[in-house]
């Protein structure tokens, strides 16, 4: 297993967001992670195809 994996803080100091709304987001599943114990942990593929899946796409212009 050569996955990376990041602890809460190490994703919200990443994305330069709060601790606790990563935290929400990994409680809730929006962003999948690992449980050990009391721990979550997010590995580094599902951390870029989050990044992937929440880029906002460019409307088009109405005439």
């Amino acid at each position: 297993m050569n996955d990376k994996f990041y602890t809460l803080y190490e994703v919200a100091d990443l994305l330069k967001m709060s601790y606790m709304t990563i935290f929400r987001w990994a409680k809730n599943g929006k962003l999948p992670a690992y449980k050990f114990g009391k721990q979550y942990r997010i590995s580094k593929e599902t951390l870029e195809e989050f990044i992937t899946k929440s880029k906002v796409k460019k409307e088009g212009r109405k005439a």
